[in-house]
């Protein structure tokens, strides 16, 4: 097939890129900005210039494509509301570009607000106010009546591996400038994990396989403690591992520390067993204990 890739220029596209070709994938590749448009080319993808916001270039890239595989997101905290209604305009003018095509049209959420305290499922469905992503799921299987095949694809937050600026990456950055590896209360929270090649293999295989309007589960690892994280962290800066108090993790840790200190563990069993998937690469503790996130 041919595929339109929004994100096709970050973290996880550019992984994912270079998956859909090994499968026999042609991909057209959005891309807002020269760098980004020298990144999806070097991947070997097409490249259509636009950003999110440009609806006429979403709507041409996934009309002159087969599938799309919907991976870009603004990931500003401070402007989350703003970020959903942008990835819906985005969803609804893709799903109807590919309406009637009977086509792939994949996008990606998260697996945190499904469960708090419990290990999710891919059965589990989030509250509509549990995260202004939800209604994107929604609409994007709103499709699946108008002749289009949706299929969700819910991350951990943590999508690791060399090269890494995610969540990761800024707890280690925390800890330089505390001087600590911290972890919130007695850091029994668990956080799932997934190495970002794991995460374009599943990536592939939901699009060419996935049952219409599924949710899928990228989580190579269900639920990691985050005073092991932290530990991992300390160990890799030599610094000392300590608690943080809930009541601080703000002060201590900024933006994170509401994310930090969750307990979101998300199993992936049936999407392993449905779609025939196996974690092959690292864990995040092994990760973490290669060293590239501490190299200056």
């Amino acid at each position: 097939m041919r595929i339109f890739v929004t994100g096709a220029s970050g973290w996880i596209g550019t992984a994912v890129v270079p998956e859909l070709h090994r499968a026999g994938h042609e991909v057209l590749g959005l891309a807002r900005s020269d760098a980004a448009a020298s990144v999806v080319s070097g991947l070997g993808a097409e490249v259509l210039r636009g950003d999110l916001d440009d609806l006429d270039a979403l709507g041409k890239g996934a009309g002159a494509c087969e599938g799309v595989v919907h991976l870009g997101y603004n990931h500003d905290f401070a402007r989350m509301d703003d970020a959903a209604r942008t990835d819906r305009a985005a969803i609804e003018t893709m799903g109807a570009a590919l309406e009637g095509s009977g086509g792939p049209l994949l996008i990606a959420s998260g697996v945190v607000g499904l469960t708090e305290g419990e290990v999710a499922t891919e059965a589990d469905e989030p509250t509509v106010s549990s995260h202004p992503r939800t209604a994107s799921a929604e609409l994007a299987r709103s499709f699946a009546s108008r002749g289009v095949r949706p299929v969700i694809v819910r991350f951990a937050p943590t999508v690791h591996g060399p090269g890494d600026h995610g969540f990761i990456a800024t707890l280690v950055a925390i800890a330089r400038e505390r001087g600590m590896s911290g972890y919130v209360d007695d850091g029994t929270n668990r956080w799932p994990a997934i190495h970002r090649l794991d995460a374009a293999v599943l990536t592939r295989l939901a699009l060419d396989g996935a049952a219409v309007g599924s949710a899928v589960h990228a989580t190579a690892e269900p639920g990691i403690a985050a005073r092991d994280i932290a530990a991992a962290i300390g160990r890799g800066l030599d610094l000392p591992v300590g608690s943080v108090a809930a009541g601080d993790a703000t002060e201590h840790f900024g933006w994170l520390g509401r994310f930090f200190a969750a307990d979101v563990p998300a199993s992936s069993e049936v999407t392993q067993r449905v779609l025939g998937w196996t974690p092959t690469h690292p864990g995040l503790l092994d990760d973490l204990d290669a060293g590239h996130y501490f190299a200056t």
